[in-house]
């Protein structure tokens, strides 16, 4: 269960890294976490309808965790400095944030940019997040879309 929740955390870290947004911090983090949940029960469990649905439940429980913590300045440092180091990261080089009113912090790594098999300009990063001296570290593959925005497509 351990290894689950550091994966869903994982990818909550990586979605709300990119924008994802919806009425509330606490809102979003459940959203999320519920559709992280999913994925990664399906995953572990090989599509299992139980898998799905623990899966779901856990994810939205930490997912409203982390959206509380998360306010929207952060979640907008967070955006912004993972948009920038994405369009115009020099590859290993680490870009940071940090929220003076929370304390919370975090940094994007891009890696070099290659063209996948439908000719979509991509990337891999490494991401971190620091909530109350606590960091999480996401890994992800994210493309750049035809509006100039990036999206996640792997986490």
């Amino acid at each position: 269960m351990q290894q689950v929740k550091k994966i869903v955390i994982i990818f909550l870290i990586s979605m709300i890294g990119l924008g994802t947004a919806s009425c509330t911090k606490e809102d979003s983090g459940t959203l999320l976490g519920a559709i992280g949940g999913a994925f990664v029960g399906s995953a572990v469990t090989g599509d299992s309808s139980v898998g799905v649905a623990i899966g779901t439940l856990a994810g939205a429980y930490i997912g409203r965790d982390i959206g509380r913590q998360l306010d929207e300045a952060d979640q907008q440092k967070m955006y912004q400095t993972t948009q920038s180091s994405l369009e115009t990261g020099v590859s290993g080089n680490t870009s940071q944030w940090y929220n003076p009113d929370t304390g919370n912090s975090g940094s994007v790594t891009p890696q070099p940019a290659y063209t996948d098999t439908a000719g979509q300009y991509c990337r891999e990063y490494q991401q971190t997040v620091t909530i109350a001296g606590k960091e999480e570290t996401a890994y992800g593959t994210a493309c750049r879309q035809p509006d100039g925005s990036w999206k996640i497509v792997n986490s």
